[in-house]
């Protein structure tokens, strides 16, 4: 017996929710500068619910070469990325137009 799933109904391995929730989430990308003047870059607005944000976070870290951490419904990766991480989400799935 599949499993399927229990938003839509269809087997796991046919399940489209991540891929429409990725569609369909506003997500801001900027940079901050904390203490000393090193400067972070955040990503913020992806649903945790729906996607899991410690493998994107993984993701992201390894892609860029850099230190980082997600927490309070948001990644914080260390260094200014944000043309790079801007392309790794459209890669990912997620809508360019909903990427500030």
């Amino acid at each position: 017996m599949q499993d399927t799933c229990p938003k839509c109904g269809l087997p796991q391995e046919l399940c489209v929710c991540e891929t429409i929730s990725k569609e369909a989430q506003k997500i801001k990308v900027y940079t901050v500068t904390k203490r000393f003047g090193k400067v972070s870059t955040i990503i913020q607005g992806i649903d945790e619910k729906t996607i899991d944000l410690k493998k994107l976070t993984t993701l992201f870290k390894s892609q860029l070469a850099c230190g980082g951490t997600s927490k309070d419904a948001r990644i914080e990766l260390q260094g200014n990325h944000v043309a790079k991480v801007k392309e790794i989400l459209i890669r990912e799935g997620f809508n360019e137009s909903m990427i500030e």
